[in-house]
């Protein structure tokens, strides 16, 4: 598209198909050839290393060995802590093999033999109380001692990059993680107080979970159709089951507007777009915990988009696609329905292509002449970075040579598969994610009951090779969007030209999308805010229905456009806690910027080729 062709065709028309180059790097920008001999070498690189960069993980051990290799004043620091770590042996070994009707004051014992975690940590391993017994107790202290040492060891070194000093000590953390004695069954007392009061079948039960796991399918008295018919949480039928009607479909999304359940409605309808990463339906889960119904239930008109499952054939789709064909396209169509501006919301990646959308349609007037604030009555963005300059844990992976990566490793296929990326996620959690399962369901033979967010988690989905490069390297790497150097269709956006109202949810525990980085929308934009801050982590405390044990969210409502700004912290101390469910407050916020006269409820049109929700791409694998 040429830079002075306007926006306005890329909401009233949907982009051509683009010819296929099978030699281009999308990563550089530009459509620049690359030597197929080099990328054919890094795409077997990739596989092997899981899409990990060799050259970026050396450069940041050879960083941090370089300069703390001139600090005499950390490494004096390194010895000393050594030294305090040997002195606690002598009198924790006295304690630690006293029998237990010693005479010793219990308080003194304690204080020996426990080499206590952190309280900020949710670290569990040693939690089972056969790790205060002998020789358990050393197993673990000794463990927990060079966590200390190497935590230490691998932060505050002067002259080391944020960045490489962030890898180190990650990588470090992996490799302690996987020698942990939590993870070996045989010095691991909670293993072998299970073998021996099961008589070895929690062994057995665990052998049969890896089978499980890998693939081997062990044969049962119960039929393959009848295990079909008992599968968990099936979309349309368990899950993604609030009545609608697809209204829309092309080439890369479908359109569900949902069934009202009141006789009358707000007149704003609700449009939602999902992260593309994994499938629309988290925000439509079980009936108890959907969202979509919550809202329905409440009066409103929703619209959610349902991408579609990208193959080898859509490599060749970019950011400005997702733009053209999911998020303009969808938007045209709401308000061809409706006839009213929409509340729009984007929950992750769908909330930043959500923001890049809307700061393109306010800057540039897209949609004819009709001003932006006519289109869109408000702005809702869920876990949702804008700013990407403290990513949290996923910004291990991101830098020049890790991108060159991943970008080799899809160059073959066409796009990253969803197992690809969700291994990345668990590396990042691994004590949670991959240890704890391992001892859970190998050793002690035990299974998790799986629930919806589960099944769920589980449905990956793929992104095609240039889109999956182009986000990377322009809002991950680069930071465009916040620093006001991206581009739609080569036109720079701006947030602040955004000046409808905003509602903004961060999650506590959120490792995609940390609640600070979310909070950074202050700074991007000039318009009201209203920020929430609800327990959990970046799925869970999302959906985070009424009723649900244990939820609860802070608030401050926003005080207005042209506020002074507040640091996070200091927003921290002040904001209201409030026990209970932030949908409730978001759904009162949503009613107060709507009309005050609710209109008759619209019925989804019926349209037999296009059918019902959840559509057809939802099943796409």
């Amino acid at each position: 598209m040429s830079t002075n062709k306007p926006l306005q065709d890329t909401i009233t028309s949907l982009p051509a198909n683009k010819e296929h180059h099978d030699q281009i790097c999308y990563l550089t920008g530009e459509e620049a050839p690359v030597n197929p001999m080099d990328m054919a070498l890094q795409n077997h690189i990739a596989k092997l290393t899981g899409g990990i960069s060799p050259a970026s993980v050396n450069l940041a051990w050879a960083d941090w060995a370089m300069h703390l290799a001139t600090t005499p004043g950390k490494q004096m620091e390194l010895v000393g802590l050594l030294q305090k770590q040997a002195a606690e042996w002598p009198a924790f070994m006295r304690a630690a093999t006293l029998s237990p009707n010693a005479a010793t004051p219990a308080t003194s014992t304690a204080e020996a033999i426990k080499y206590s975690v952190p309280a900020s940590t949710s670290d569990t391993r040693f939690s089972h109380t056969g790790w205060t017994q002998w020789p358990f107790n050393a197993m673990s202290k000794a463990f927990l001692q060079t966590q200390d040492f190497w935590n230490t060891a691998t932060t505050g070194i002067r002259g080391v990059t944020a960045h490489h000093e962030d890898v180190v000590n990650f990588m470090a953390r992996q490799l302690l993680d996987m020698s942990s004695p939590s993870n070996i069954p045989w010095v691991n007392p909670e293993v072998l107080e299970a073998t021996q009061q099961s008589g070895g079948k929690n062994i057995l039960s665990g052998f049969t979970h890896w089978l499980e796991d890998v693939g081997v399918r062990l044969p049962t008295n119960e039929d393959k159709e009848n295990d079909e018919e008992q599968a968990p949480f099936k979309p349309g039928r368990d899950v993604a089951v609030t009545p609608g009607k697809v209204v829309f479909r092309n080439h890369l999304i479908e359109l569900i507007q949902y069934s009202p359940q009141t006789p009358k409605v707000y007149a704003e309808p609700i449009f939602i777009v999902p992260s593309w990463i994994m499938k629309y339906y988290i925000l439509d889960l079980s009936p108890h915990n959907s969202m979509v119904r919550f809202l329905v239930e409440q009066g409103h008109t929703v619209f959610m988009i349902s991408w579609r499952n990208p193959g080898r054939e859509d490599r060749d789709l970019g950011m400005d696609d997702y733009l053209d064909s999911g998020l303009f396209a969808a938007l045209k169509e709401v308000h061809s329905i409706c006839k009213k501006p929409l509340h729009a919301v984007g929950y992750c990646l769908g909330g930043t292509l959500l923001a890049i959308g809307a700061a393109a349609m306010a800057g540039q007037k897209i949609h004819g002449e009709k001003p932006f604030a006519n289109l869109v009555s408000s702005i809702t963005l869920l876990a949702a970075q804008t700013d990407f300059s403290e990513p949290g844990e996923l910004g291990l992976f991101i830098d020049e040579s890790q991108l060159a990566m991943l970008d080799a490793l899809m160059w073959k296929q066409g796009y990253l598969d969803g197992k690809q990326m969700a291994g990345s996620f668990q590396l990042l959690n691994s004590r949670d994610l991959i240890w704890s399962k391992i001892m859970r369901d190998y050793q002690l033979g035990l299974r998790n009951k799986p629930n919806d967010l589960m099944s769920w988690n589980a449905d990956t989905t793929r992104m095609p090779y240039r889109m999956h490069s182009e986000y990377l390297k322009h809002l991950f790497l680069h930071n465009d969007l916040a620093k006001g150097h991206y581009e739609v269709h080569q036109h720079a956006v701006a947030l602040k030209d955004i000046q409808i109202p905003m509602f903004v949810v961060g999650t506590v525990k959120d490792h995609v999308s940390p609640w600070r980085s979310v909070y950074k929308i202050h700074v991007l934009t000039d318009t009201s805010i209203d920020f929430v801050l609800a327990s959990g982590g970046h799925n869970a405390g999302i959906v985070s229905e009424p009723g649900h044990a244990h939820r609860s969210y802070q608030f401050m409502p926003s005080k207005g456009h042209g506020a002074s700004y507040e640091d996070p912290d200091v927003w921290l101390k002040e904001a209201k806690t409030e026990q209970g469910s932030w949908w409730t407050y978001w759904q009162q916020w949503l009613a107060r910027h709507s009309s005050a006269t609710q209109i008759k409820a619209l019925q989804p049109r019926n349209n037999a080729d296009l059918g019902a929700a959840p559509g057809q791409y939802i099943f796409e694998t």
